[in-house]
């Protein structure tokens, strides 16, 4: 391995995420635009374990970004979702050692390490061995900042995840907005869980520097109340999606050939509801039928990412829909023709619905999607909130009737309301694509981290 360019050192940085797709793009999308910035004087180990090698393995990457793999010491990612709990713990206990026999090897010429916040132990390896060391979060600094304090209150009063579900609304810090949030996380979420991710966050203190895959703007009283508890810089770096590959194909044209986007392309402009609700934890077979039947009744038009339920409800789909396996999903939401995202609030998803200025119909499942569905609804006032009813039967929440409602509504851009949102859509749109251009906030601070990890 070469570590000098024309004369000149280069920078080794090993990256190691969480292994979940959630945290592996994100990483992965960052460590393609930091190598974008010092072609050749950057070179980044890309550390994953050898089953999401064979998930990402064949993905186009940059010649300075290199896959490295430790052993499958983790339960197999199709069992994630079974035993959560039991998955998580073994992240946090089997992968460490592994890790370490890595960087013994590597060690010698490496400048930094760019950690996973929702692992507790690459701090403490490259602590160890006086490495510098970014923890990179991967979801939102509004659900950072409720961690962080919500650690904090445990800490110094002795409490576990179990009593914290009582005190909820006694957190100093954390705004009255996200305290019905906070309930819902700390009630509806495995608590042993929870109390792994609260260990995680009590070591980022430790670390050189945090990285936030958010943008200043869309977040900066939480941002600049986090740069003021913490002595390390702080670095909103985002949107951490892959607008470079976005770019990249809008020149070549290379996709297509997918029969999705020459739907898309046959279609009105802002007149489709795009609809995912995230790649780990979904709505039940039953629900997917009623919403479903409720878009075909409705008569609006929709591109539904169904996953492994495809092929039963391509046979339920109706004129005006499609359904797929999997897209190019922020190549969908740039597309002209769509109107609306039906969305879990997954961050990623998030910050490429803004990204797009597309407005959101939010329907969150798990963890940081309850607070991000706030951020979208109440502070950004970039889409409605789809309101679940207690359960009805075989898992079903959302009746049909509500649901076209619903969607009929969302989708009418020339409604005052629809006008409203798109607008404010494109605002947020604007605000995000001049943070990552020369001279914006994430441009900035991408340059000031370089600076910092090359010095």
């Amino acid at each position: 391995m070469n570590f000098s360019g024309d004369g000149k050192a280069v920078s080794h940085v090993v990256a190691m995420p969480y292994p979940g797709r959630g945290h592996i793009n994100p990483m992965l999308n960052f460590c393609k635009i930091l190598a974008s910035r010092k072609p050749n004087k950057i070179f980044i180990t890309f550390v994953v374990t050898e089953e999401w090698l064979s998930y990402i393995g064949a993905d186009p990457k940059p010649e300075a970004i290199s896959f490295t793999t430790i052993p499958n010491v983790i339960p197999p990612e199709r069992e994630r979702a079974a035993d959560f709990p039991g998955f998580y713990e073994a992240v946090m206990t089997k992968m460490e050692e592994p890790f370490e026999r890595l960087l013994d090897q590597l060690e010698p010429t490496v400048n930094a390490i760019i950690g996973d916040v929702e692992l507790r132990w690459p701090v403490a390896v490259a602590n160890r061995r006086n490495i510098p060391v970014a923890a990179f979060w991967t979801m939102s600094a509004s659900f950072y900042s409720m961690l962080h304090h919500l650690d904090v209150f445990s800490r110094n009063h002795q409490l576990t995840v179990d009593k914290l579900d009582e005190r909820a609304g006694n957190v100093p810090g954390i705004s009255s907005l996200h305290t019905e949030d906070l309930r819902t996380v700390l009630h509806e979420n495995d608590h042993p869980v929870l109390q792994l991710a609260l260990e995680c966050i009590s070591k980022v203190p430790n670390a050189n520097y945090l990285l936030l895959t958010t943008v200043q703007e869309l977040e900066a009283e939480t941002i600049d109340t986090l740069k003021s508890i913490f002595p390390f810089p702080i670095y909103p770096i985002g949107p951490s999606i892959p607008y470079l590959e976005l770019e990249e194909k809008n020149l070549v044209n290379t996709d297509q050939s997918h029969d999705y986007i020459k739907w898309l392309d046959s279609q009105p402009s802002e007149s489709v509801l795009y609809i995912s609700l995230g790649s780990f934890l979904s709505v039940s077979s039953a629900q997917m039928d009623v919403i479903v039947e409720a878009l075909n009744s409705s008569g609006i038009r929709y591109l539904y990412v169904a996953r492994g339920e495809t092929s039963r409800l391509k046979e339920k789909c109706g004129e005006k829909g499609m359904v797929i396996p999997w897209c190019d999903q922020l190549k969908v939401l740039s597309h002209s023709s769509v109107g609306g995202f039906w969305s879990h609030c997954g961050w990623n998803s998030t910050l490429e619905t803004v990204f797009a200025g597309v407005p959101i119909l939010t329907f969150p499942l798990f963890l940081d999607q309850v607070p991000n569905c706030t951020q979208i609804v109440d502070e950004w006032k970039n889409g409605w909130k789809v309101e679940m009813s207690s359960k009805l039967e075989s898992d079903v929440f959302l009746v049909k009737e509500y649901i076209e409602v619903l969607v009929k509504r969302f989708m009418d851009v020339e409604s005052q309301e629809g006008r409203k949102f798109r607008d404010r859509a494109r605002e947020l749109k604007a605000m995000c694509h001049k943070a990552i251009g020369k001279g914006g906030s994430s441009d900035r601070n991408l340059n000031a981290f370089i600076s910092d990890i090359s010095s």
